[in-house]
């Protein structure tokens, strides 16, 4: 992959009508979901999301408020229950184990997460909405334009990411670098603490259309995929987010989200 022109929609689900009654209850409303099965929710009138910030385009904070790519697609889930949207940062360990929806610290987690089969064991995943794949960035002009080309020399990696165990699995001889969040971790690669840094390329493409002395060097082909999560057998909620998803691409508001928070759209 060469850009990000490459990062399609891939949701499929079928649209299904809601319809929203509002519950008394002592934590939580219960809007009528899909097929009168009741949807629970961790806060009356709130769709409660955890992510990890900065995580940008998909997440970051802007002045008082949390924007981002996955903030506007949730947006729309919360529009087709009636309910706002409150988002909740909070370290991804928790979020991509399923401790923190298990914990009712929310009700689904949008964070540019990949989904695999480890996951799918902890929590549910929606129909997948964005591809990803891993990337290598460094400074401008390096000569680390491969994993191979890193032997001896040090990798930041993102704690409990896909890119991180990519590198461990792919990356012999290089000494790996663990950082909790995105921005440590890039700021690593600007001041040399780290030879390099592999990431989804969404984020890492982003990062250097901003910071011209970096650069993205190479691209590797996972073939990952970006899904929502809820709590294992939350299916009322999760299919509530495949039919705004999927209603999402019928009437261009994907595309319109997408050309927000990248250059190109997506392709069908």
């Amino acid at each position: 992959m060469s850009d990000r022109s490459v990062l399609p929609f891939l949701a499929t689900a079928t649209v299904t009508a809601t319809a929203v009654a509002v519950l008394t209850g002592c934590t939580s409303t219960k809007p009528s979901a899909s097929g009168g099965t009741e949807l629970e929710l961790v806060n009356s009138g709130k769709l409660t999301t955890c992510t990890h910030l900065p995580y940008e385009p998909f997440q970051v904070r802007k002045g008082n408020a949390i924007v981002g790519f996955d903030v506007d697609l949730v947006d729309l889930v919360a529009k087709k229950l009636e309910l706002t949207q409150e988002i909740v940062d909070t370290p991804f360990e928790g979020i991509q184990s399923g401790e923190d929806l298990n914990a009712r610290k929310c009700d689904l987690a949008a964070a540019g997460m990949t989904i695999t089969p480890v996951r799918a064991k902890n929590l549910d995943f929606s129909a997948a909405y964005f591809d990803a794949t891993q990337a290598l960035v460094a400074k401008k002009g390096s000569s680390f334009t491969s994993l191979a080309s890193l032997k001896g020399k040090k990798l930041g990696v993102q704690q409990g990411t896909t890119g991180e165990t990519y590198a461990q699995k792919n990356a012999p001889g290089v000494t790996t670098v663990q950082f909790e969040d995105l921005a440590l971790l890039l700021t690593a690669v600007k001041t040399g603490q780290v030879d390099a840094a592999v990431n989804d390329n969404g984020v890492l493409f982003e990062y250097v259309r901003k910071n011209p002395d970096t650069q993205v060097t190479a691209e590797f082909d996972t073939g990952e995929q970006y899904g929502i999560g809820v709590r294992t057998g939350n299916d009322a909620l999760r299919k509530e987010i495949d039919a705004a998803i999927s209603k999402a691409k019928s009437d261009g508001s994907y595309d319109r989200i997408y050309k927000k928070w990248f250059p190109a759209a997506p392709k069908n």
